[in-house]
Protein backbone atom coordinates (compact mmCIF):
# COMPACT_ATOMS: atom_id res chain seq x y z
CA UNK A 1 0.00 0.00 0.00
CA UNK A 2 1.27 3.48 -1.19
CA UNK A 3 1.50 5.79 1.86
CA UNK A 4 1.94 9.83 1.25
CA UNK A 5 4.89 11.45 2.01
CA UNK A 6 4.62 12.96 6.04
CA UNK A 7 3.87 16.47 6.72
CA UNK A 8 7.58 16.93 7.65
CA UNK A 9 9.26 15.09 4.96
CA UNK A 10 7.07 17.87 2.44
CA UNK A 11 8.24 20.88 4.92
CA UNK A 12 11.64 19.65 3.99
CA UNK A 13 10.81 19.87 0.23
CA UNK A 14 9.61 23.24 0.59
CA UNK A 15 12.46 24.06 1.88
CA UNK A 16 14.65 22.28 -0.03
CA UNK A 17 12.92 24.11 -3.44
CA UNK A 18 13.06 27.31 -1.86
CA UNK A 19 16.33 26.99 -0.98
CA UNK A 20 17.33 26.02 -4.29
CA UNK A 21 14.79 28.97 -5.84
CA UNK A 22 17.21 31.32 -3.56
CA UNK A 23 20.60 29.95 -4.98
CA UNK A 24 18.90 30.25 -8.67
CA UNK A 25 18.21 34.15 -7.93
CA UNK A 26 21.68 34.33 -6.29
CA UNK A 27 23.52 32.93 -9.17
CA UNK A 28 21.97 34.71 -11.96
CA UNK A 29 22.03 37.77 -9.74
CA UNK A 30 26.32 37.33 -9.72
CA UNK A 31 26.36 36.85 -13.30
CA UNK A 32 24.36 39.59 -14.46
CA UNK A 33 26.95 42.16 -12.19
CA UNK A 34 29.91 39.74 -13.28
CA UNK A 35 28.96 40.72 -17.09
CA UNK A 36 27.84 44.48 -16.31
CA UNK A 37 31.26 44.69 -14.89
CA UNK A 38 32.86 43.41 -17.53
CA UNK A 39 31.36 45.54 -20.14
CA UNK A 40 31.51 48.81 -17.48
CA UNK A 41 35.45 47.58 -17.71
CA UNK A 42 35.83 47.69 -21.27
CA UNK A 43 33.89 50.59 -21.96
CA UNK A 44 36.26 52.69 -19.86
CA UNK A 45 39.24 50.73 -21.93
CA UNK A 46 37.51 51.83 -25.20
CA UNK A 47 37.02 55.21 -23.64
CA UNK A 48 40.70 55.75 -22.15
CA UNK A 49 42.37 57.67 -25.29
CA UNK A 50 39.17 60.20 -24.74
CA UNK A 51 38.88 60.06 -21.02
CA UNK A 52 42.52 61.04 -21.18
CA UNK A 53 42.55 63.78 -23.56
CA UNK A 54 39.06 65.09 -22.62
CA UNK A 55 38.10 68.95 -23.55
CA UNK A 56 36.54 69.27 -20.30
CA UNK A 57 39.80 69.31 -18.54
CA UNK A 58 39.65 66.26 -16.36
CA UNK A 59 38.62 62.87 -17.47
CA UNK A 60 34.73 63.08 -18.87
CA UNK A 61 32.90 62.04 -21.90
CA UNK A 62 29.66 62.96 -22.64
CA UNK A 63 27.40 61.58 -26.03
CA UNK A 64 23.74 61.65 -26.40
CA UNK A 65 21.09 60.24 -28.85
CA UNK A 66 18.21 61.26 -29.87
CA UNK A 67 14.91 59.36 -31.79
CA UNK A 68 11.30 60.26 -33.00
CA UNK A 69 10.26 60.03 -29.10
CA UNK A 70 13.06 59.66 -26.93
CA UNK A 71 16.28 61.46 -25.69
CA UNK A 72 19.09 60.06 -24.08
CA UNK A 73 22.49 61.35 -22.77
CA UNK A 74 25.83 59.53 -20.93
CA UNK A 75 28.10 60.58 -18.99
CA UNK A 76 31.54 58.48 -18.63
CA UNK A 77 34.01 59.86 -16.00
CA UNK A 78 37.07 58.71 -13.42
CA UNK A 79 36.83 59.80 -10.46
CA UNK A 80 39.19 60.50 -7.60
CA UNK A 81 37.65 58.18 -4.87
CA UNK A 82 37.31 55.06 -4.18
CA UNK A 83 34.80 52.28 -5.03
CA UNK A 84 34.02 51.64 -1.29
CA UNK A 85 33.24 55.37 -1.19
CA UNK A 86 31.13 55.52 -4.24
CA UNK A 87 29.01 52.41 -3.69
CA UNK A 88 28.08 54.01 -0.14
CA UNK A 89 27.53 57.70 -1.36
CA UNK A 90 24.67 55.75 -4.37
CA UNK A 91 23.41 52.74 -2.47
CA UNK A 92 21.09 54.87 -0.02
CA UNK A 93 17.75 56.73 -1.21
CA UNK A 94 18.08 59.59 1.27
CA UNK A 95 21.64 60.38 -0.05
CA UNK A 96 20.35 60.30 -3.44
CA UNK A 97 18.09 63.47 -2.22
CA UNK A 98 21.22 65.08 -0.90
CA UNK A 99 22.58 64.84 -4.80
CA UNK A 100 19.75 65.66 -6.78
CA UNK A 101 18.52 68.74 -4.56
CA UNK A 102 22.03 70.30 -5.91
CA UNK A 103 20.68 71.41 -9.42
CA UNK A 104 18.87 74.83 -9.44
CA UNK A 105 15.33 73.33 -10.84
CA UNK A 106 15.14 70.69 -8.01
CA UNK A 107 13.10 72.39 -5.47
CA UNK A 108 12.45 69.53 -2.92
CA UNK A 109 13.00 65.87 -2.66
CA UNK A 110 12.17 63.26 -0.07
CA UNK A 111 13.03 59.43 0.37
CA UNK A 112 9.67 57.44 0.96
CA UNK A 113 9.08 54.00 2.42
CA UNK A 114 10.00 52.44 5.24
CA UNK A 115 12.06 50.51 6.99
CA UNK A 116 13.88 51.14 3.18
CA UNK A 117 12.78 54.21 1.16
CA UNK A 118 12.05 53.15 -2.61
CA UNK A 119 10.52 56.44 -3.98
CA UNK A 120 12.38 59.89 -4.18
CA UNK A 121 9.12 62.39 -4.37
CA UNK A 122 11.05 64.93 -6.71
CA UNK A 123 9.90 68.14 -7.03
CA UNK A 124 11.02 69.82 -10.04
CA UNK A 125 10.51 73.91 -10.90
CA UNK A 126 11.74 77.19 -12.37
CA UNK A 127 15.40 77.67 -12.11
CA UNK A 128 14.31 80.18 -9.64
CA UNK A 129 13.07 80.29 -5.76
CA UNK A 130 9.33 78.68 -5.83
CA UNK A 131 6.86 77.38 -3.51
CA UNK A 132 6.91 73.63 -3.78
CA UNK A 133 3.11 73.59 -4.40
CA UNK A 134 3.92 75.27 -7.64
CA UNK A 135 6.52 72.56 -8.52
CA UNK A 136 5.73 69.46 -11.03
CA UNK A 137 6.09 66.22 -8.87
CA UNK A 138 7.65 63.20 -10.19
CA UNK A 139 8.25 60.01 -8.15
CA UNK A 140 11.42 57.86 -8.74
CA UNK A 141 11.33 54.62 -8.13
CA UNK A 142 14.58 53.56 -6.25
CA UNK A 143 16.17 50.00 -6.61
CA UNK A 144 19.59 48.94 -6.54
CA UNK A 145 19.90 46.53 -9.08
CA UNK A 146 23.49 44.88 -8.44
CA UNK A 147 26.02 45.88 -5.47
CA UNK A 148 28.90 43.69 -5.77
CA UNK A 149 32.74 44.20 -4.55
CA UNK A 150 33.64 45.13 -7.68
CA UNK A 151 30.44 46.67 -9.23
CA UNK A 152 27.48 49.21 -8.30
CA UNK A 153 24.36 49.52 -10.49
CA UNK A 154 21.59 52.10 -9.07
CA UNK A 155 18.29 52.05 -10.76
CA UNK A 156 15.64 55.37 -10.66
CA UNK A 157 12.92 54.97 -13.10
CA UNK A 158 9.65 57.41 -13.45
CA UNK A 159 6.66 56.71 -15.41
CA UNK A 160 5.70 60.63 -16.06
CA UNK A 161 7.51 63.77 -16.17
CA UNK A 162 6.84 67.28 -16.43
CA UNK A 163 5.21 68.79 -20.28
CA UNK A 164 4.34 65.71 -21.38
CA UNK A 165 7.61 63.90 -20.72
CA UNK A 166 7.28 60.36 -19.89
CA UNK A 167 9.40 56.99 -18.92
CA UNK A 168 12.51 58.71 -17.23
CA UNK A 169 15.62 56.40 -16.66
CA UNK A 170 18.55 57.21 -13.88
CA UNK A 171 20.92 54.37 -14.29
CA UNK A 172 24.55 54.92 -12.63
CA UNK A 173 27.04 52.30 -13.05
CA UNK A 174 30.40 52.46 -10.92
CA UNK A 175 33.31 49.82 -10.91
CA UNK A 176 37.01 50.28 -9.20
CA UNK A 177 39.56 51.21 -11.26
CA UNK A 178 42.71 51.50 -8.35
CA UNK A 179 42.40 52.01 -4.67
CA UNK A 180 41.61 55.55 -5.29
CA UNK A 181 39.85 55.81 -8.69
CA UNK A 182 36.54 54.41 -9.78
CA UNK A 183 34.63 54.85 -13.50
CA UNK A 184 30.78 56.02 -13.30
CA UNK A 185 28.61 56.02 -16.54
CA UNK A 186 25.29 57.71 -15.73
CA UNK A 187 22.70 57.67 -18.44
CA UNK A 188 19.85 59.98 -18.30
CA UNK A 189 17.21 59.21 -20.57
CA UNK A 190 13.12 59.64 -21.13
CA UNK A 191 10.50 59.27 -23.64
CA UNK A 192 8.23 62.56 -24.69
CA UNK A 193 5.00 63.04 -27.43
CA UNK A 194 4.05 65.86 -29.18
CA UNK A 195 3.21 68.11 -26.65
CA UNK A 196 6.16 67.42 -25.29
CA UNK A 197 8.50 68.03 -28.25
CA UNK A 198 6.38 71.41 -29.35
CA UNK A 199 7.16 72.66 -25.45
CA UNK A 200 10.85 71.76 -25.77
CA UNK A 201 10.73 73.42 -29.26
CA UNK A 202 9.17 76.74 -28.06
CA UNK A 203 11.93 76.69 -24.97
CA UNK A 204 14.53 76.62 -27.77
CA UNK A 205 13.41 79.13 -29.66
CA UNK A 206 12.97 81.79 -26.85
CA UNK A 207 14.61 81.36 -23.44
CA UNK A 208 17.13 78.50 -24.80
CA UNK A 209 17.84 79.30 -28.14
CA UNK A 210 21.17 80.56 -27.02
CA UNK A 211 22.31 77.40 -25.59
CA UNK A 212 24.11 74.62 -27.04
CA UNK A 213 25.56 70.96 -25.94
CA UNK A 214 29.04 69.65 -25.32
CA UNK A 215 29.19 66.58 -28.05
CA UNK A 216 31.33 68.30 -30.80
CA UNK A 217 29.55 67.65 -34.40
CA UNK A 218 31.75 69.77 -36.89
CA UNK A 219 34.42 72.39 -37.21
CA UNK A 220 33.90 75.81 -38.54
CA UNK A 221 36.57 77.01 -41.13
CA UNK A 222 39.12 78.52 -38.69
CA UNK A 223 39.12 75.57 -36.77
CA UNK A 224 36.69 76.36 -33.56
CA UNK A 225 33.90 73.41 -32.71
CA UNK A 226 30.54 73.30 -33.64
CA UNK A 227 28.55 71.79 -30.80
CA UNK A 228 25.34 70.10 -30.65
CA UNK A 229 22.30 71.74 -30.21
CA UNK A 230 18.30 71.57 -30.08
CA UNK A 231 17.01 68.79 -28.36
CA UNK A 232 20.38 66.50 -27.70
CA UNK A 233 22.19 69.68 -26.29
CA UNK A 234 19.19 69.94 -24.18
CA UNK A 235 19.71 66.42 -22.88
CA UNK A 236 22.97 66.62 -22.63
CA UNK A 237 22.82 69.57 -20.22
CA UNK A 238 20.25 67.60 -17.76
CA UNK A 239 22.99 64.42 -17.86
CA UNK A 240 26.08 67.16 -16.81
CA UNK A 241 23.72 68.63 -14.37
CA UNK A 242 22.94 65.65 -12.54
CA UNK A 243 26.42 63.75 -13.37
CA UNK A 244 28.23 66.90 -11.65
CA UNK A 245 25.88 67.12 -8.68
CA UNK A 246 27.35 63.44 -7.86
CA UNK A 247 30.96 64.52 -7.88
CA UNK A 248 30.05 67.50 -6.01
CA UNK A 249 27.95 65.27 -3.57
CA UNK A 250 31.14 62.65 -3.51
CA UNK A 251 33.60 65.63 -3.02
CA UNK A 252 31.72 66.54 -0.29
CA UNK A 253 32.24 63.49 1.88
CA UNK A 254 36.00 64.46 2.95
CA UNK A 255 34.54 67.61 4.54
CA UNK A 256 33.43 67.78 8.03
CA UNK A 257 29.89 66.90 8.73
CA UNK A 258 28.77 70.01 9.43
CA UNK A 259 30.55 71.71 6.45
CA UNK A 260 28.91 69.02 3.58
CA UNK A 261 26.04 70.72 2.56
CA UNK A 262 28.09 73.86 1.78
CA UNK A 263 30.75 72.10 0.11
CA UNK A 264 28.75 70.39 -2.46
CA UNK A 265 26.50 73.44 -3.05
CA UNK A 266 29.37 75.69 -3.54
CA UNK A 267 31.31 72.76 -5.50
CA UNK A 268 28.26 72.12 -7.83
CA UNK A 269 27.81 75.32 -9.00
CA UNK A 270 31.79 75.73 -9.60
CA UNK A 271 31.39 73.28 -11.53
CA UNK A 272 28.67 74.08 -13.67
CA UNK A 273 30.36 77.72 -14.38
CA UNK A 274 33.11 75.79 -16.12
CA UNK A 275 30.99 75.47 -18.44
CA UNK A 276 28.98 78.90 -18.78
CA UNK A 277 27.79 78.48 -22.55
CA UNK A 278 26.07 75.09 -21.77
CA UNK A 279 24.95 75.26 -17.90
CA UNK A 280 25.21 79.11 -16.57
CA UNK A 281 21.33 79.70 -15.43
CA UNK A 282 21.73 82.26 -12.30
CA UNK A 283 24.42 84.12 -10.32
CA UNK A 284 26.16 81.97 -7.13
CA UNK A 285 24.98 84.53 -4.64
CA UNK A 286 21.16 83.95 -5.34
CA UNK A 287 21.94 80.21 -6.31
CA UNK A 288 23.34 79.84 -2.89
CA UNK A 289 20.56 81.87 -1.26
CA UNK A 290 17.84 79.75 -3.01
CA UNK A 291 19.38 76.14 -2.15
CA UNK A 292 20.42 77.08 1.59
CA UNK A 293 16.20 77.99 1.70
CA UNK A 294 15.21 75.03 0.23
CA UNK A 295 17.53 72.53 1.83
CA UNK A 296 16.51 73.83 5.37
CA UNK A 297 12.60 73.62 4.05
CA UNK A 298 13.45 69.69 2.97
CA UNK A 299 14.61 69.14 6.40
CA UNK A 300 12.10 70.73 8.49
CA UNK A 301 9.39 68.81 6.08
CA UNK A 302 10.96 65.50 6.54
CA UNK A 303 11.29 65.86 10.71
CA UNK A 304 7.76 67.13 10.51
CA UNK A 305 6.84 63.85 8.54
CA UNK A 306 8.92 61.91 11.56
CA UNK A 307 7.36 63.28 13.84
CA UNK A 308 3.57 62.89 12.16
Amino acid sequence: MRTSPSFGHRKQRLCAIAAGAVLAVALATDAFASAAGDALRERHATLAPALEHSPFQRPIHIESTETPARLTGEVHAVVDHSFRRVEGALKGAQQWCDILILPFNVKQCHAIGQPTPKTLALHVGRKHDQPVGDAYRVDFAYRVVANHADYLQVHLNADTGPLGTKDYRIVVEATPLDANRSFLRMSYAYGYGFMARVAMLGYLSTAGRDKIGFSVVGRRPDGTPVHVDHMRGVVERNAMRYYLAIDAYLDSLSAAPHQRTEHRLRGWFAATERYPRQLHEIEQDEYLTMKRREIRRQRSDTQTAKVG
